[in-house]
């Protein structure tokens, strides 16, 4: 049961920035705003967690990186550097880290799912993408793409080449303009609540956090029990915040 803190630090949950994406100008632009509200959260964070797709693309050349990001990369690393826990979870436009998350940046980096406990509430966490019923082309691209093999083979490509075709490829998803607004299904079609109920009976958490389905969504799945998309930083800006009570979706305004 979740006692009330006196002066709380807060948990803070953001994804799918997809940054690099559709232009220079627009992700610049969604940059400079994330990095904002990096800054007003900063006081009271305690850990942050970046649920999935933070870039459009990223890939972790031996000795380099992709060009930009250097606002958003430089204030991560000042509240990694201040003592805040940045947990980075792999999505699936950036699920291609090799290591300087981790080395050059202090982030705990995250396969796949991820459970902690904080004050008395459970939370289950996880970028969403290949859960649940159906879309078995997408898990079967996302068994190739996360293979080793086909990692090493696409590091051998110039990175002028190689980051030319994947950020084209990257461009073609329906979500990278903003233009598809997505609808709730309702609760016997959303597939992420279907993947909840499968697993709750075992994971028995409070709260269940994805990102991915570009939908800010809280909806109960019982009494004690809620399921909350992220939604995206392209159409909504929205983030979701622990006060050491509850956890409830917000949403950012410069």
């Amino acid at each position: 049961m979740s006692q009330k803190l006196d002066n709380p630090k807060h948990i803070y949950f953001a994804s799918d920035l997809h940054l690099g994406t559709p232009n220079y100008e627009e992700s610049l632009s969604r940059e400079k705003e994330f990095v904002l509200w990096l800054s007003s959260i900063q006081a009271d964070c305690k850990s942050l967690f970046l649920v999935g797709d933070i870039f459009d693309f990223w890939f972790d050349y031996k000795t380099a990186i992709p060009k930009g990001y250097v606002r958003v990369l430089g204030k991560l690393a000042e509240l990694v550097d201040q003592g805040i826990a940045v947990h980075y979870f792999k999505g699936n436009h950036d699920m291609w880290l090799n290591g300087y998350f981790e080395e050059e940046l202090g982030f705990i980096v995250h396969e796949d799912n991820y459970t902690f406990e904080e004050n008395g509430v459970k939370f289950f966490v996880g970028h969403g993408d290949g859960k649940g019923p159906d879309d078995f082309r997408y898990k079967l691209l996302k068994k190739i793409f996360r293979n080793p093999i086909c990692q090493w083979m696409f590091k051998w490509i110039h990175p002028d080449i190689g980051m030319g075709i994947a950020q084209f490829w990257s461009r073609r998803s329906r979500y990278g303009s903003g233009e598809v607004k997505e609808k709730f299904l309702g609760e016997d079609k959303e597939w992420l609540i279907q993947y909840i109920k499968k697993k709750h009976p075992v994971q028995q958490a409070n709260y269940y956090i994805f990102g991915h389905r570009h939908l800010a969504i809280e909806h109960k799945i019982d009494d004690k029990t809620s399921y909350i998309n992220l939604g995206d930083w392209i159409n909504f800006k929205s983030y979701a915040c622990f006060d050491g009570v509850e956890t409830k979706l917000h949403y950012f305004k410069v």
